[in-house]
């Protein structure tokens, strides 16, 4: 599968070298725009033989979507080009722009490992309830100290909102 990525990349590297920069797309770009077309349907092959691992499954049909899709968007780029020409190409260039994207994303989805499930520890229900009165109580005293001017009353009320972020943790 080395292989496989190492000129994956090197096809997107190109395709979207030549999508960035659409004085590129003329007459001259069609025989570069056909090879790497084969190019992608060559990865879409080699990948339609690999037997997935456990739990890739998903992701491998996502790739072998996304290049499917790319190979097409390419030849329809290449279609347009012969036929109707450049202008009518840079129409067509944010959508296959997408579909390059769209395989990147692909790779990137599979080949990256998903992050660790964190399990919270569980929390009580008395913790909860206790954290709640904390801060409805610091609440309180806050706003009247403020009201009051008595800046150790809404001093009180800072710590007391602090100890019901302390004592209850999501």
């Amino acid at each position: 599968m080395a292989g496989f990525w190492s000129r994956l990349s090197g096809t997107l590297r190109e395709l979207e070298a030549h999508a960035a920069d659409p004085r590129r797309l003329d007459t001259d770009a069609l025989d570069s725009l056909r090879a790497l077309q084969y190019r992608l349907h060559w990865s879409s092959e080699l990948l339609a033989g690999v037997e997935p691992p456990p739990g890739a499954r998903a992701g491998h049909e996502e790739l072998a979507d996304a290049l499917l899709d790319a190979r097409d968007a390419t030849s329809e780029m290449v279609e347009t080009l012969e036929t109707d020409g450049h202008e009518a190409a840079s129409l067509f260039l944010l959508e296959w722009r997408g579909a390059l994207f769209r395989v990147r994303l692909a790779r990137m989805r599979l080949t990256t490992d998903p992050a660790p499930t964190v399990h919270a520890p569980p929390t009580s229900t008395a913790s909860a309830a206790g954290a709640t009165a904390l801060t409805l109580l610091g609440a309180t005293a806050f706003a009247a100290g403020a009201a009051l001017l008595l800046w150790p009353v809404w001093a009180a009320g800072l710590a007391l909102v602090a100890g019901g972020m302390l004592l209850f943790r999501p």
